[in-house]
């Protein structure tokens, strides 16, 4: 299938950097629109037109839009196929749409991973009226709660700490199964580590770098994933050094109270 590809999205965000990792894969052309999270561009009327959950990514592909960032990356298997990430056995395609799955229950965890040490710093010194204008840039009252606790809260909430048992878990996970196979699914890279990759490097960027570590397989794998031609286009052409920065000062100043949190878990 050939076409035209727009991609919505965000440096940052980890739903964009799965489907920017697809793409790259596949050596995909694609017309690039960042949206501006910070400034609420997600709720741009004309970006709602095409995405309607107020998030990115959405893909755009000769007039339609696709959205939903894992099935994004299966479009692209479909719409794409002549670079497989996906394997030809049916039982191997499963074991990729289980990882996809689990992956997908973690990223419910990853705003409140992120905000509660990332971003959290600068905006609470902003004064409340910050917090306020961050809360409200998210879409939806579940969400809003969520954001607005770990503002406030920080590591110190127990949303914090169930987000840092799901990411601490997947990790688990990771370890375990790459004891056996070169990759999360087979042997093959797939969308399974597509989708793992921007959770684990949230950690990184987070400067919880030693819970990577002390999974040397999950620490292997990391790095042959950033080895890969597709992980400069993707990725690390994306990141902005000062934000990148700014994440990995905030994470080393409360990684103590992390430490601690799981030390006593």
């Amino acid at each position: 299938m050939t076409g035209a590809l727009t991609l919505y999205h965000a440096p940052p965000s980890t739903c964009s950097q799965k489907v920017r990792l697809v793409l790259a894969e596949k050596g995909l052309a694609y017309q690039s629109q960042i949206v501006d999270l910070f400034s609420g561009g997600q709720h741009d009327p004309e970006y709602v037109k095409l995405n309607p959950n107020h998030v990115v990514p959405t893909l755009v592909h000769d007039g339609r839009a696709i959205i939903e960032s894992m099935l994004i990356c299966e479009y692209l298997e479909d719409a794409f196929p002549e670079i497989a990430l996906m394997p030809q056995h049916a039982v191997d395609r499963h074991a990729v749409r289980l990882w996809t799955q689990y992956v997908d229950r973690v990223h419910s965890h990853a705003a409140v991973l992120t905000f509660a040490v990332g971003p959290r710093k600068m905006i609470v010194a902003q004064g409340p009226a910050a917090i306020e204008t961050n809360v409200a840039s998210v879409h939806g009252k579940k969400g809003q709660t969520a954001r607005r606790i770990a503002l406030e809260q920080g590591v110190a909430s127990l949303l914090f700490g169930e987000a840092l048992s799901a990411f601490i878990a997947m990790l688990d996970r990771m370890e375990d199964r790459l004891q056996s196979s070169l990759w999360l699914a087979n042997d093959s890279f797939t969308l399974a580590d597509t989708a793992a990759l921007p959770y684990v490097l949230r950690l990184d960027h987070l400067s919880m770098t030693p819970l990577i570590e002390a999974r040397p397989k999950v620490a292997d794998w990391l790095a042959r994933v950033a080895a890969r031609p597709s992980y400069g286009p993707a990725i690390t052409d994306f990141l902005v050094p000062p934000l990148v920065a700014m994440l990995k000062a905030n994470g080393t100043e409360v990684w103590p109270e992390i430490a601690a949190l799981i030390k006593a878990a």
